[in-house]
């Protein structure tokens, strides 16, 4: 059985966005057609369905690198902060933008907290979280989507067919 490691993400994605756009949980904010997608940016993105490439690309980057925190993530989405004559800086991503889409992953079941101890406080218990991880229903949604691009993928990149 094909997973979603075995193919590339550019063609994962797309197909993955298409099969996000069915579900009932994932949909775009109101405010997603005016914001930008981080500092580093100077327009909002043009592409129609650009919040559901990016809950794609977000489930599968938790699936691989699980797991993972919302300032981590952050920091791969972002860029290069344009300084003016100054030399450009790291920039981080939008925040708000990475944490609603992870919300609706886990409101859709396919992202988990993952729970790492429970310490003693002033207030009662606090629950400490590590980051985010795949659910079975998530890792499930992403090997069907990949079984179903494998043929594109062996197509387009000829040396995966020996794996």
């Amino acid at each position: 059985m094909t997973t979603f490691y075995d193919v590339p993400a550019d063609l994962l994605n797309p197909a993955l966005a298409d099969k996000l756009s069915g579900m009932d949980g994932i949909s775009r904010p109101q405010w997603a057609d005016y914001v930008k997608t981080g500092i580093h940016r100077e327009r909002p993105p043009t592409q129609s369905n650009w919040w559901e490439m990016r809950c794609a690309a977000l489930l599968r980057k938790v699936g691989r690198e699980g797991p993972i925190g919302v300032n981590s993530l952050a920091q791969a989405y972002g860029g290069k902060k344009d300084n003016g004559s100054n030399p450009h800086t790291p920039a981080m991503a939008s925040r708000h933008i990475i944490r609603t889409a992870l919300q609706q992953l886990s409101d859709a079941g396919l992202v988990a907290m993952k729970e790492t101890k429970t310490v003693q406080s002033v207030d009662g218990d606090q629950k400490l979280y590590s980051g985010r991880i795949i659910t079975p229903a998530g890792h499930k949604l992403l090997d069907e989507v990949a079984h179903s691009v494998r043929e594109a993928a062996e197509e387009a990149y000829p040396g995966l067919t020996k794996y």
